[in-house]
């Protein structure tokens, strides 16, 4: 389009469409019904959407008087992680006049059908999961300002992105576990193609690879207690030494795992440790307690909110990965420990 270097006005809306400025301005405020057709409300719309238009929401928010809007793009809400990422980012968009929407992506990854075609101009910016990208493509999320969590901080579509320090989590697990004398490893590793994962897998790699004498397995399974219970089974009947610590990417596989370790009549953890990623509830609720890294959900979610309030004002966000610590729970020991 002819006006791609610059932000694309009003004015050009109203010319693409083929209305007055003051069409526009009814049109995209909603206050346009009983004042211009339906069918001229949707070539408005449509036209603004072709152009990339977004009105000037500060000016017309302090004209408005009306909140501003951030849009959560996350995984489908199966897990207690994201309820809390979506509190912590509500709890800061609240003290600044935001409400805070959220977007579950079906399927947890996968494009979705736009629900914002028409609300395209009420959004002020998005807070997004890597493992959501598809959807954030589909529904031109990417086109506004946009903070990444969970991703590559090289190569991210957003603005700022805020990660976790995951890759540090991996190697308290691999330092924990070679500390107790374990050398042969099964990882459990999500069958999610997102960078956070990756991480996960090659820090832990590194850690194992530096100490003499490990074996590393890697079972890739869907981010299901049913999936994790396949993986882990077919990996624990493939011939070669048996592994002594499974290493699961989330704490949900680590329950499939324990299903898995049970069947073939294994103790946990006299003859197998198991650790994973999360700490959610299920994690003290399964017995053995299981040993795992804590990551604070509610501070990603505030954080990745500071991160776009930082984006919109113009400012550098907060530099730095969120800590993340090992807790140490029943799951783990020596291994051939009895």
């Amino acid at each position: 389009m002819a006006h791609s270097s610059t932000r694309p006005t009003s004015r050009d809306v109203a010319q693409a469409a083929g209305v007055s400025q003051a069409a526009v301005s009814l049109v995209l405020g909603d206050k346009w019904r009983g004042r211009v057709s339906e069918a001229t409300a949707q070539r408005v719309r449509e036209a603004a959407r072709d152009l990339g238009y977004r009105p000037n929401l500060a000016a017309r928010n302090l004209r408005l008087g009306r909140t501003r809007t951030v849009l959560l793009v996350v995984p489908a809400l199966t897990t207690e992680f994201f309820a809390g990422v979506y509190t912590g980012a509500a709890r800061v968009a609240a003290e600044h006049g935001f409400g805070v929407v959220l977007y579950p992506s079906p399927e947890g990854i996968g494009p979705a059908r736009d629900p914002f075609a028409s609300a395209q101009a009420a959004l002020d910016g998005v807070i997004a999961s890597s493992m959501a990208a598809d959807a954030l493509t589909a529904i031109r999320g990417d086109q506004l300002p946009l903070v990444m969590l969970d991703s590559d901080p090289a190569g991210s579509l957003g603005a700022a992105t805020v990660n976790l320090d995951i890759a540090d989590g991996a190697r308290q697990v691999a330092d924990h576990l070679l500390g107790l004398g374990h050398r042969h490893f099964l990882h459990i590793a999500a069958d999610i193609p997102s960078w956070t994962f990756e991480v996960r897998a090659r820090a832990l790699a590194d850690r194992l690879a530096a100490a003499p004498g490990t074996s590393l397995r890697t079972a890739r399974t869907p981010m299901t207690i049913e999936g994790a219970l396949a993986a882990a089974e077919t990996a624990l009947a493939a011939p070669g030494p048996r592994p002594t610590a499974v290493v699961c990417d989330d704490d949900k596989l680590a329950a499939g795992v324990y299903k898995a370790l049970r069947r073939r009549g294994l103790r946990i953890p006299d003859d197998v440790s198991v650790t994973g990623v999360d700490d959610i509830a299920l994690a003290a609720a399964l017995d053995p307690e299981l040993t795992t890294v804590r990551l604070d959900a509610e501070l990603f979610g505030e954080r990745g909110m500071r991160a776009l309030l930082a984006v919109l004002d113009g400012r550098t966000p907060q530099e730095g990965d969120i800590p993340v610590e090992l807790v140490l729970r029943a799951s783990t020991a020596p291994p051939g420990a009895s």
